[in-house]
């Protein structure tokens, strides 16, 4: 007598298979959530950059360069590079080039080393 968990031998259970826009949902609403994450973080560098060129304009207590940097880190590399740019920010000093463009590198390669996984997932 067979346990009544078990099945018998001609009888297999099968997932039904997701339709194409149940299983695309999640997925780009992940990427959306993502994509918006990234645009805040660098909205938020490039205004912090901005302010400290505004405080250094004023003559008050700037920001620091290390915050500058952590705030960078996030992803934000593309607003940094931006407020370098456009804003004429930073752009005299090499070892604040020298830090940004490290963590633009480092940002780059877990953009490379991680985008098989996120193809595979979205």
């Amino acid at each position: 007598m067979n346990p009544p968990n078990r099945l018998s031998p001609g009888l297999q259970l099968t997932r039904p298979k997701p339709r194409a826009s149940q299983s695309a949902r999640p997925a780009s609403h992940i990427m959306k959530i993502l994509l918006s994450c990234l645009l805040f973080f660098n909205l938020l560098c490039f205004l912090l950059f901005a302010l400290d060129k505004r405080k250094a304009r004023r003559n008050q207590r700037r920001i620091a360069e290390k915050t500058l940097h952590l705030a960078t880190l996030p992803g934000a590399a593309p607003g940094a590079w931006a407020a370098v740019l456009l804003l004429h920010h930073k752009n005299r000093k090499a070892t604040f080039w020298s830090v940004t463009l490290m963590l633009t590198l480092l940002q780059g390669a877990v953009i490379y080393f991680t985008w098989p996984y996120l193809q595979a997932r979205f």
